[in-house]
């Protein structure tokens, strides 16, 4: 007779399989609170503990997941755009929990970092943040597909797209935005951000923000549409290249908050005021979003939330569990900015 409770043992007294108490004893948001309550306490009556050391031979696993960030223009030293430093802590939390460490390495796409990780057995699995243009490394994304290294990707799905992805919906994300700025009576709009392929989540937003201004009966204009990438410098030298142009506008839709964030020094430069003169919104609502002047209204994505589900899908793949692509919900945030509040 066994004296040592197993997974089998709370799957059973739980009436769940032994993949459900597997994610419900690592707290994955996958599996409801009250069902991971059960298969906690249930563990805890039964003395259950997981034998790291006897599972990680088993299985032959290192125990440790590889995070690998592209590297970002920043205006500072980290090559770290804000937006992921949020979800960074949200990834290193969830490892842990699940019993793992985390190695963090930046990576540029002339590295080799898809023939490294998983071979030697530096890590179970990859997760890869920052590569939004995946057209340009889709090479190293067939290769780690071709000789089975276990990866998610955050960012934008696409049907070609190699592995699985993990993003919000953008492009709901543009259409709130566009519809509460037309709520305000604003209605010569400008999009700050690039549109293209090379940049699938700004794509996403801006496909959303004109869909808004079709349902509002407004034609698109896609000269009124200005490249800029994800920093306060693109976007104040995108504004200055709108305000060359002479045309009216009286509201911006920024692809994310950095670019909103140059986009309003440039427009008070030129003494115009937010929100009279022109309404502006951002993307992202990273930290310092709150405390522009005026506070920015922006689109909140949950980053705490995305960790958790990067890790617990990586962790599923591992296990050789199935795993489709996520698409996130998002909430607006509004602010000052877009002329809402006073």
């Amino acid at each position: 007779m066994r004296d040592k409770a197993i997974s089998f043992d709370i799957a059973h007294r739980a009436g769940v399989s032994q993949s459900t108490v597997s994610r419900a004893l690592r707290d994955s948001p996958l599996v409801n609170k009250e069902t991971r309550d059960k298969i906690q306490a249930i563990a805890t009556e039964l003395n259950y503990k997981v034998d790291k050391n006897a599972s990680n031979l088993r299985r032959q696993h290192s125990l440790t997941l590889a995070l690998l960030l592209f590297e970002d223009p920043t205006s500072d030293d980290s090559l770290i755009n804000p937006f992921f430093l949020s979800m960074l802590g949200s990834i290193t939390k969830a490892s842990t929990k699940a019993g793992y460490d985390l190695l963090v390495s930046f990576q540029n796409l002339n590295d080799d970092w898809h023939a490294e990780y998983e071979d030697c057995n530096k890590a179970d699995g990859l997760i890869l943040l920052g590569y939004g243009d995946y057209t340009d490394y889709r090479d190293k994304l067939t290769k780690l597909e071709e000789q089975g290294t276990h990866f998610v990707r955050w960012g934008a799905h696409d049907v070609d797209h190699p592995g699985v992805s993990i993003g919000c919906d953008n492009m709901q994300g543009g259409y709130d935005v566009t519809q509460h700025m037309l709520n305000m009576q604003r209605s010569k709009f400008t999009f700050i951000g690039e549109a293209g392929s090379q940049a699938p989540e700004f794509k996403e937003r801006y496909l959303g923000h004109c869909q808004a201004l079709k349902d509002a009966g407004l034609e698109v204009n896609n000269s009124m549409q200005f490249d800029a990438i994800s920093t306060e410098k693109s976007g104040y030298q995108a504004v200055q290249r709108l305000l060359d142009t002479s045309k009216p506008f009286d509201a911006l839709f920024c692809a994310s908050d950095l670019i909103a964030l140059g986009a309003m020094r440039c427009l008070q430069e030129k003494g115009l005021s937010i929100p009279k003169d022109v309404a502006i919104a951002g993307f992202d609502n990273i930290p310092i979003s709150s405390f522009a002047n005026p506070a920015l209204t922006t689109v909140h994505q949950n980053t705490k939330l995305a960790g958790e589900i990067l890790v617990d899908n990586l962790l599923r793949l591992i296990s050789g569990e199935e795993v489709s692509h996520y698409l996130m919900p998002v909430d607006l945030v509004v602010r000052q900015s877009s002329g809402a509040l006073r």
